[in-house]
């Protein structure tokens, strides 16, 4: 593994024209460019807002619901669409691959880094939310912000690496990525808080890492706490995956460039 990191920063300049390489096509041909980036997860949080508001009301407290679920929804955005492109990254330059070597890791990787973009992007409508509802920063929360983001790209790195390999050899994996990530999105705390899980089955809920990613951007941003103990098992299963995806892609990397 250190090994292949070093690969990987001196592949740095690779890695970072291929993410701009991948942005650059996303919406070279798009009549709305780059605001695809926002309007697709504000359409999201706009029509729960109106089906848990007005049809299936949910309590979430002093928190407009809009703002309380915009909050997950971006990460949550984040980390469903870096899988998807990841998990396709190597089958779609399987061209490239058979002709010249260069660190594999770098196709997946570059994946992520362009929707990190998004993530970016779309977090300064969330900003605009917050003013327009007089939600005050927790700026003490907020030095946290850097650490659960670091804990998210590990779960997704591990993750991606992962179906990337596996979908060279088994085409179906991304189909199956698809329903794995739909079933996942109600199995996380997206559209409904976490005081709805029955406070004896909450340890067993926390072990989905993504809840506990998405309560603790809540609780910083959101309820003016820090995160609770549900943040330190996201982070031992996040980086326990990390390392197994990793392995796994580089045990298989080989295999690559004979798959047709």
């Amino acid at each position: 593994m250190p090994k292949n990191i070093r690969n990987l920063i001196q592949a740095k300049d690779l890695l970072w024209a291929w993410s701009r390489r991948i942005i650059q096509a996303r919406y070279q041909q798009s009549l709305l460019g780059g605001l695809w980036i926002i309007i697709q997860p504000a359409a999201t949080v706009i029509i729960l807002s109106i089906i848990f508001t007005y049809f299936i009301p949910i309590d979430t407290g002093e928190i407009p619901y809009i703002v309380f679920s915009y909050v997950a929804v971006i990460p949550w955005s984040f980390f469903s669409s870096s899988l998807t492109d990841m998990s396709s990254s190597l089958v779609q330059n399987m061209g490239l691959i058979t002709k010249i070597y260069f660190p594999r890791e770098i196709l997946p990787i570059a994946a992520m880094m362009a929707r990190l973009l998004d993530l970016g992007v779309a977090s300064g409508l969330l900003i605009i939310l917050m003013l327009i509802y007089q939600l005050p920063p927790y700026l003490i929360g907020w030095l946290y912000l850097p650490l659960i983001l670091l804990i998210q790209i590990a779960l997704i790195l591990g993750l991606g690496l992962f179906v990337a390999a596996l979908n060279v050899f088994f085409r179906d994996v991304q189909s199956m990525l698809t329903l794995i990530l739909q079933i996942w999105f109600y199995a996380s705390p997206i559209i409904y808080p976490v005081t709805l899980v029955p406070e004896n089955l909450r340890p067993y809920y926390f072990l989905n890492p993504m809840a506990g990613i998405l309560e603790s951007y809540r609780a910083v941003l959101l309820y003016q706490t820090l995160p609770g103990y549900y943040l330190l098992i996201s982070c031992v299963i996040s980086f326990f995956i990390y390392l197994t995806g990793f392995w796994f892609f580089n045990r298989v990397e080989y295999k690559f460039a004979d798959i047709v």
